[in-house]
């Protein structure tokens, strides 16, 4: 059978449905993420979607991103910071994108500087067992940056591989992917490794026509441009990966390591060929669960260290670039800034960012089942993050002053002074939370939390939630949900200094988000799932860059629908898609949120015609995205993409072979940029990718 609906493999405490309700919901999602219990998915008190490891091998995905494009909602775009991956949920789209959190295994994995996902994330997914998305505030449970949703990853335990996998994968652009797995018992302990590697060299075939140093040498005569030319998007990766699981124990230790990352149109929307970036993450988790800890109390607590090292190489502006500078030494190209003078740089404008971010975070929740009729989790926690950040450049305050030219392409070393970037800081958070889920009548549930934080460097911030569950009958379940939630100001937008391009504010104000959703969950028998949901929220001071500086400008509002279906038409053909649409606008000025998609369709079938053959395929459009007033550009394009995969697995063989195509017509499909980059950033080309695995499982 195809795998695209069947249960989840992924070893997780279940929860019990109502006995009367059983036969009609026998394969349903377990979820953890709505409330940091477990809930049948029908009875969640959140818009929620799982996707599980047999989905994702199913969809010949390669990296988390493509799995995320199918959740409604939910547009993976670009940005114009390095073109790392945007995840746009429900009109909520900036270029930092610090509004989705995402956890692995609960852990966050964000960016201390910029708040959001380290500089180009990618994450494999040959060693993810299932993925959690929530879309709407998280913060009453989660506290900061779940504004607009929250993604849980949860890796393969050793239960999940049970034996020897050994894989391979290669395609277009240079593409080469090998993964190698194992799990099982050793003296008592569920032990589970996994070391993936992946490595390309991106799609040659995106060419930008223009960039920035175009307008620059048609203002100031100079020819330095090294447009037209490919967006740079070749990486190198591995992910390794150690779990250990003993009755009430758990550990968990990762490292990620990207390499030689393509900084996609260049630092400052200029070409950058030699520019690169590179990240280091090591994070270590230990949790101790004991269900019996007290009467009627059951303990779930961990401890997390997490430690990031990046350096960013950037050729900001290419050799013969000739632009002016500020007695500060910043490249000044904006009306108003003053310049010293004109300066030649010969061997570019070169700037090496980075810094090393240690991160702590310990929580301890109970859960109280001891009055009837009533669950309550207490959780409380601290993190400390600390950054220490280091930097060379041959430019800016400490470097040059705009009086001499040329300037070559010596470094200078501003780490520890103050014209570093951003200096030295720490933050501190404290919070604690409260939840009570309340059965009060045998079909009804209410869930009331609220969570209080702490900031050392801003102050608290309270964030409650309402959930109503009505189980409105056999086969239709209705969800009455509010959530407000909050997004802490990241260093970048607070003390970010010294820098052409982003100068922060230290008197910015957190983000804040109220949202109202009325979600129908329709079930009329086990083969057949809609779920229509209907939302509006208002979003307040909101964080852009204006002129340069951080700044609460505006808020929005935002309302829309999500509707999702899945069939089982028969045994062997399985079919779901779905449809959103939103309506996102600036609560004073009424104009519509740029660059965010209105509507989004997303088709997708599993067809398994032969006990050893299972095809795939699915379609995806994103369409009527809008660009910020006053840009004069004709309007962004609809981007449609349709994706086919086809595995071989015969019985009782150890062996199994796939081979997939993705944009199989070629489409030519693009991002929205700034004017910088007048025709958009292309997305990759058709790729064909073979693949073989190779399974031991143990006796």
């Amino acid at each position: 059978m195809p795998a695209l609906f069947c249960s989840q493999s992924h070893a997780v405490e279940s929860a019990p449905l109502d006995e009367g309700l059983s036969p009609y919901y026998p394969d349903e999602e377990i979820i953890s993420i709505s409330t940091g219990t477990y809930k049948a998915m029908h009875l969640a008190p959140s818009v929620a979607t799982v996707i599980r490891a047999d989905e994702i091998k199913d969809s010949g995905a390669r990296m988390l991103d493509e799995v995320l494009e199918t959740v409604p909602g939910l547009h993976v775009s670009k940005s114009s910071i390095r073109n790392s991956d945007i995840y746009s949920v429900r009109g909520i789209r900036t270029d930092w994108n610090p509004q989705v959190l995402l956890m692995v295994n609960g852990v966050p994995f964000n960016d201390y500087i910029a708040g959001s996902r380290p500089p180009l994330f990618r994450l494999p997914v040959e060693n993810i067992a299932l993925i959690e998305v929530i879309r709407g505030p998280g913060s009453a449970v989660y506290g900061a940056d779940a504004f607009a949703g929250v993604i849980n990853v949860i890796t393969k335990e050793g239960l999940d591989v049970n034996g020897l996998t050994a894989g391979g994968r290669t395609g277009s652009f240079e593409t080469r992917d090998g993964w190698l797995q194992y799990g099982g018992e050793r003296s008592g302990w569920d032990l589970g490794l996994s070391l993936e590697y992946s490595r390309t060299a991106g799609d040659r075939d995106r060419i930008i026509r223009r960039d920035y140093q175009t307008e620059l040498d048609m203002l100031f005569g100079t020819r330095a441009s090294l447009a037209p030319g490919p967006l740079e998007s070749g990486y190198e990766l591995l992910n390794g990966s150690v779990s250990l699981k003993q009755q009430n124990w758990s550990i968990w230790f990762n490292s990620w390591n990207l390499r030689d990352a393509g900084v996609g149109p260049g630092a400052w929307q200029a070409l950058d060929p030699l520019g690169s970036q590179r990240n280091d993450q090591y994070t270590l988790a230990v949790g101790y669960k004991d269900a019996e800890f007290a009467d009627d109390w059951q303990l779930d607590s961990r401890l997390s260290y997490r430690l990031f090292d990046q350096l960013a190489t950037y050729q900001i502006l290419p050799p013969g670039a000739e632009v002016p500078v500020g007695a500060d030494g910043n490249l000044c190209v904006t009306a108003g800034c003053g310049p010293a003078g004109m300066v030649r740089f010969t061997d570019g404008v070169l700037g090496n960012p980075g810094g090393k971010q240690t991160e702590v975070r310990l929580e301890v929740a109970g859960l109280f089942e001891g009055w009837q009729d009533h669950r309550i989790r207490i959780a409380i926690g601290v993190d400390h993050d600390k950054l220490e950040p280091r930097e060379t450049k041959n430019f800016g305050p400490g470097v040059i002053d705009g009086s001499v030219s040329p300037v070559d392409g010596t470094l200078t070393d501003v780490t520890g002074t103050p014209y570093i970037f951003v200096k030295q800081r720490s933050r501190e958070v404290q919070y604690l939370s409260l939840q009570d889920e309340w059965r009060f009548a045998s079909d009804w549930e209410l869930t009331a939390g609220v969570r209080h934080d702490h900031y050392s460097d801003f102050g608290g911030t309270t964030n409650p939630r309402l959930a109503l569950v009505w189980e409105t009958g056999y086969f239709l379940t209705t969800k009455l949900l509010y959530g407000r939630a909050f997004r802490a100001p990241s260093l970048t937008e607070l003390y970010f200094e010294n820098n052409p391009v982003t100068v922060g504010n230290p008197d910015l104000q957190p983000e804040s988000i109220d949202m109202l959703e009325l979600v129908f969950d329709y079930r009329p028998d086990p083969r057949k799932v809609f779920i229509l949901n209907l939302y509006s929220y208002r979003a307040d001071d909101l964080i852009e860059f204006e002129n340069g500086m951080a700044q609460n400008s505006r808020a929005q509002d935002g309302r829309g629908l999500e509707l999702e279906a899945k069939w089982y038409a028969t045994n062997t053909l399985q079919l779901k898609g779905n449809f959103a649409l939103q309506y996102a606008e600036d609560a004073e000025e009424g104009t519509v949120v740029a660059n965010a998609p209105r509507r989004q369709l997303f088709l997708a079938a599993a067809w398994q015609p032969a006990p050893a053959w299972s095809y795939y395929g699915q379609a995806n459009w994103v369409m009527d995205r809008q660009r910020a007033a006053p840009d004069p550009r004709p309007p962004i394009g609809d981007n449609a993409t349709v994706d086919l995969s086809l595995r071989y697995q015969p019985p009782n063989r150890n062996w199994e072979f796939a081979a997939s195509v993705k944009n199989v017509f070629d489409a030519d499909n693009r991002e929205p940029s700034e004017g910088k980059i007048p025709n958009d950033y292309p997305l990759a080309g058709r790729s064909l990718y073979l693949e073989a695995e190779y399974q031991l499982n143990q006796l």
